[in-house]
């Protein structure tokens, strides 16, 4: 069942989940997973990725995951572990969209909140910006009601802002690639690779492994990638980065782009998908199931 078919308007399902904001996160996570993937979740003894994905929200809960999950404090995390030179260049950080000088701004920048997804403005020419509009969107985002959609906890402990940064370059397909390594205790063992975000026809995606070989599964929600895609510059040292930024949890995705061998970071994340995103053929759910060793309980 994909309860998004089922009930297309994004508003009409943010409401439906605020109504059901009272349900204890067990019972509403065993409810989603079931509408998203059309299966019971196995809690107790859970062997896919996407079950393990659900039972770190509930019982996995450490501080850390809160600081690095918000765009700009970490940025701090980032330094922390000497990797300063991958931050994308910082030009602001706000409480309030009115707060912004855009006057003082470049011509191109990205505009985002420190605890959404895709509550991103992206400025290619600050002449053709309405900015009373920019401004608007990014209050809504700020006041938005997120309560516990997902129940991914460490982003409900976010004060949001918002930030300024650098608008990165596109490469000559007018694209800009996006590396995401799935890592388990500090262990990179396979990646996202995506594409044409840009385009017409909108992302693909291939899964690579870490010698970057072309994985035979795709993601049920994305279109795959056939094209062939070479291996980064200075891919040895992104899979160093994804390690060092990986190592004090159980599991996290590090996002990384990299542009003719100059390496950014760009975000970490503990819930792929909200761990309701399948893979075709099946058996990948399992197998990065293997990869991650649940811890004891931090709750």
């Amino acid at each position: 069942m994909n309860y998004k078919k089922l009930i297309p308007s994004q508003k009409l399902r943010l409401e439906l989940l605020k109504f059901l904001d009272f349900l204890p996160d067990k019972l509403m996570i065993k409810l989603q997973y079931r509408l998203s993937t059309g299966r019971r979740l196995n809690i107790k003894k859970p062997t896919r990725f996407t079950e393990k994905i659900q039972w770190y929200k509930l019982f996995y809960r450490k501080q850390l995951m809160v600081k690095c999950s918000d765009k700009y404090d970490v940025r701090e995390y980032v330094a922390s572990k000497g990797y300063s030179d991958i931050l994308v260049p910082l030009y602001g950080v706000y409480d309030r969209a009115e707060d912004i000088v855009f006057d003082e701004l470049p011509n191109q920048f990205v505009l985002k909140t420190t605890n959404g997804s895709h509550t991103n403005i992206i400025c290619e020419d600050k002449s053709k910006l309405d900015i009373e509009v920019a401004k608007k969107k990014l209050n809504q985002w700020l006041n938005a009601w997120e309560g516990k959609v997902g129940r991914e906890w460490a982003y409900h402990e976010i004060k949001p802002k918002i930030i300024c940064e650098k608008l990165l370059e596109k490469d000559q397909n007018n694209d800009l690639v996006d590396y995401k390594f799935f890592c388990f205790n500090g262990q990179p063992f396979s990646l996202y690779v995506i594409v044409e975000r840009f385009l017409k026809d909108g992302i693909k995606l291939g899964i690579f492994d870490t010698s970057f070989n072309k994985l035979p599964y795709k993601r049920i929600d994305i279109p795959a990638l056939k094209r062939d895609i070479k291996k980064p510059r200075n891919f040895e040292r992104m899979l160093k980065i994804a390690k060092d930024l990986s190592v004090d949890f159980p599991h996290v995705r590090v996002d990384l782009y990299n542009i003719d061998g100059v390496i950014y970071f760009g975000e970490l994340t503990f819930y792929n998908g909200s761990g309701y995103k399948g893979y075709v053929p099946d058996e990948f759910d399992f197998e990065l199931g293997k990869q991650f060793v649940l811890p004891k309980s931090i709750n």
